[in-house]
């Protein structure tokens, strides 16, 4: 450990520089405070003291906890500043003032002088810039709230549900002696998959909206690269479709499925790494730049009209307990195709997976089971289906979008996925 990392280890345990410190996140947090007045457009912002006054709550909670740790005079402390809230809300109320903020914040900040004792001076930086970034999300709130859905809090809880309610109470024993499957992996492999499908909705719902072809490609390829094929497939079809646009985002879906594959390697299985990651790096960079040469072949900007993907919602419960569904028989069908077939079975089905939803088949290969598969034939068999699924891909812009003009990127996809498919196969 170094002279200086022992030197501020040293200075931030003094008692004075943590006093300090205090005082300063006090003072700051006033400041924030009173521009957060000016911002609310009031003609007479009432406000119980400036910035110093912060700085006074904060040392005064500082100084009171260390004289009296057992929280006595804290407590003392918090009742005088309760009272003086009190009378000072009261003549708010008489003006037609109702917000508690000014109460809230005084509070939170004579906190920091507990915080700074109690945890370490980490924590008292996260809460200040806590207070500091909700108070400053004021223009955010009102934008969310005049664009958000009304049933968007709803998904945001089913997402919670899956994540943080359901999992943590499942068991991590193995039911089945035959079946390389717990209650846990399963559950996990439905968050994992939502989260980052929740994630791609939310960049396409609200951040991106409407920013044209290739960012829906990209966006939408994070959650299902298939379906957003097939969407952009069917806008190619009217003459006046701009295809150069379109293509790009087509390309850039299948670039985002690599790139999604190469993420669940990396969170599930990163022993596959030093198999899985060139291919599907290469492969997403070549899909990648093709989209952005695709996309610049026009200097003009068309945005999107795409509203059935970014409206789709991922997190649907019945569409997590299909997935888990899917998740069991995609293992347990590899499971059995392995003791009975060999490699050679799994060659098969992960070429033939590739023709419907990949995703259950890629996290049964990730799952930590204990098949037989070496980690090189787990890579190749995911490869594989990657490569397949890309197959199919480029058959759909053929039968649901023009024929004739979209030969190009159907040729494109094809020879993409015939050598992510030829690469898997020479795992095995």
């Amino acid at each position: 450990m170094s002279q200086l990392h022992l030197f501020l280890l040293e200075l931030s345990s003094q008692l004075g520089t943590r006093f300090l410190l205090v005082v300063c996140l006090g003072f700051l947090t006033g400041l924030e405070f009173r521009e957060y007045l000016l911002t609310r457009h009031l003609e007479h912002p009432l406000a119980m003291g400036s910035s110093r006054t912060y700085a006074f709550i904060s040392a005064l909670g500082f100084i009171l906890y260390n004289l009296n740790p057992a929280g006595l005079l804290y407590l003392g402390g918090m009742l005088f500043l309760i009272a003086l809230f009190v009378q000072f809300y009261h003549h708010k109320l008489q003006v037609g003032q109702k917000g508690i903020h000014q109460f809230l914040i005084g509070m939170l900040v004579y906190t920091y002088g507990p915080s700074a004792q109690l945890f370490p001076l980490w924590f008292l930086i996260l809460l200040f810039v806590t207070v500091v970034l909700v108070l400053g999300a004021r223009p955010l709130t009102h934008h969310l709230i005049a664009t958000m859905d009304r049933l968007e809090l709803l998904t945001l809880s089913k997402f919670l549900l899956l994540s943080a309610v359901i999992l943590p109470l499942l068991p991590k024993e193995y039911p089945f002696k035959n079946l390389p499957l717990t209650p846990f992996s399963v559950w996990m492999a439905v968050v994992v998959i939502s989260a980052i499908s929740y994630a791609g909705y939310l960049l396409r719902r609200y951040v991106f909206k409407g920013s044209g072809y290739l960012v829906t490609g990209l966006l939408g390829g994070i959650y299902s690269s298939t379906a957003t094929i097939v969407v952009l497939a069917r806008s190619s079809a009217p003459p006046s479709a701009p295809l150069a646009q379109i293509h790009g985002g087509i390309l850039g879906a299948v670039g985002m499925m690599y790139v999604r594959l190469l993420l669940l390697v990396i969170v599930m299985a990163p022993m596959l790494l030093r198999y899985c990651a060139l291919p599907l790096l290469g492969g997403g960079m070549i899909a990648l730049g093709l989209a952005w040469l695709s996309q610049h072949k026009t200097d003009k900007k068309i945005p999107d009209t795409l509203d059935n993907i970014s409206n789709s919602n991922p997190l649907a419960l019945r569409t997590a307990l299909l997935f888990a569904l899917l998740f069991v028989l995609m293992t347990a069908l590899t499971h059995f195709i392995l003791q009975d077939f060999g490699s050679g079975g799994i060659e098969i089905l992960a070429l033939v997976i590739g023709f419907t939803d990949i995703n259950p088949f890629i996290m049964s290969l990730l799952n930590d089971s204990r098949h037989d598969l070496s980690l090189a034939q787990s890579a190749g068999a995911l490869i594989m289906a990657a490569g397949s699924n890309i197959v199919l891909e480029s058959g759909y812009t053929l039968i649901l979008g023009n024929h004739a003009r979209n030969r190009g990127i159907f040729l494109k996809l094809l020879g993409l996925g015939s050598a992510t498919l030829l690469f898997g196969l020479g795992m095995f």
